[in-house]
């Protein structure tokens, strides 16, 4: 009997216990790195694992995107400069405006494709024309990143397709801290937030269907989370659920950076939440110029081409990598 009353009392004790050991175990962070920086001044407000080497996945555009801007502030492409398909830009995978090979688009629309539906063929096309290779654009990419203070990246693709054998170091490799040095150039410098705050445009308009695409920007978090204006989302198996996000409030922008999150949902809660955290952190008035200076030789900026209203509620074909798209709720007036 009393065995029993002390392995009665035992266990009463041990429960509790137990309950308090699991309760100070810190749940996972749902994702492989993050990263807050106040855009104004390079200050890092906060980063878990920011210097860890990820996959960058389709964020890997963002280079692309100043590449081509560095183009531009060079006066050898324009906006309207025409380039045409070859077989090499049309036959790119993955997520894409299924361009054709003899098709001609302006930079601008497939500026447009790159930062809004992520398209790959796209990115492509752009590096190709602009460089003259992919290889010589990928050359490209990595003395600008070395110029960046980028030391922890090399980059393969301008798309962030993952290389055929999956492994991490044989494609386009990075870091977030890397990645918010790029970030902040594109918003210090260049127009860029004017494609990344867009969140429809067609494509190909008046084309009969399936030509025809409706592009929904994938970055959930425009128009959903106040400030939020850019910049990049990217998914493979390999690298998981990234986004480069930034977002200005009275004259104050933080940029957050996120690699490798468990699905869609769980990244863009969790961004959201970083932005709040980094403008909490912010300087009070850290003075970020809310218009940079145009990279566009002879025009004040990107001047977008007027949009039809589409007749029919045409949308992107699914892809099967494709994540699903997060709702949130409507903001409230």
């Amino acid at each position: 009997m009393i065995a029993r009353r002390l392995f009665a009392a035992a266990l009463l004790l041990a429960v509790p216990l137990s309950w308090v050991q699991g309760a100070s175990k810190a749940a996972p962070a749902p994702y492989r790195s993050a990263l807050v920086m106040d855009a104004a001044s390079g200050k890092i407000l906060f980063e878990d694992k920011a210097d860890a080497p990820r996959a960058p996945a389709s964020v890997t555009k963002l280079m692309t995107f100043l590449l081509v801007h560095d183009q531009m502030v060079a006066g050898a492409l324009k906006l309207s400069t025409t380039i045409q398909i070859t077989r090499a830009d049309a036959a790119v995978g993955g997520s894409q405006v299924w361009l054709a090979e003899g098709e001609t688009f302006s930079v601008e629309e497939l500026l447009y494709a790159l930062m809004i539906q992520s398209a790959n063929d796209a990115a492509h096309a752009l590096a190709r024309a602009s460089h003259g290779s992919k290889e010589a654009f990928v050359v490209k990419m990595n003395e600008r990143a070395k110029a960046l203070g980028m030391t922890q990246t090399t980059f393969r693709t301008p798309h962030g397709l993952p290389p055929t054998n999956r492994k991490l170091l044989d494609g386009d490799v990075t870091t977030a801290r890397d990645l918010s040095l790029l970030c902040r150039e594109l918003v210090l410098k260049t127009n860029l937030l004017t494609f990344t705050s867009v969140k429809e445009r067609v494509f190909r308009p008046g084309q009969p269907a399936p030509k025809e695409v409706i592009m929904r920007n994938h970055n959930h978090l425009v128009g959903k989370v106040r400030g939020v204006d850019g910049l990049k989302t990217g998914y493979t198996a390999l690298a998981g659920y990234c986004l480069a996000a930034t977002a200005e409030r009275e004259n104050r922008r933080v940029i957050v950076i996120l690699l490798g999150g468990p699905d869609v949902t769980t990244r863009d809660v969790k961004v959201a939440e970083l932005i709040e955290t980094g403008f909490t952190l912010a300087p009070p008035a850290s003075g970020f110029v809310t218009t940079p200076p145009s990279p566009f030789v002879g025009t004040t900026g990107p001047v977008t081409t007027p949009q039809p209203t589409p007749s029919r509620p045409a949308v992107a074909p699914t892809r099967p990598d494709a994540p699903p798209t997060v709702r949130f709720p409507p903001p409230k007036p």
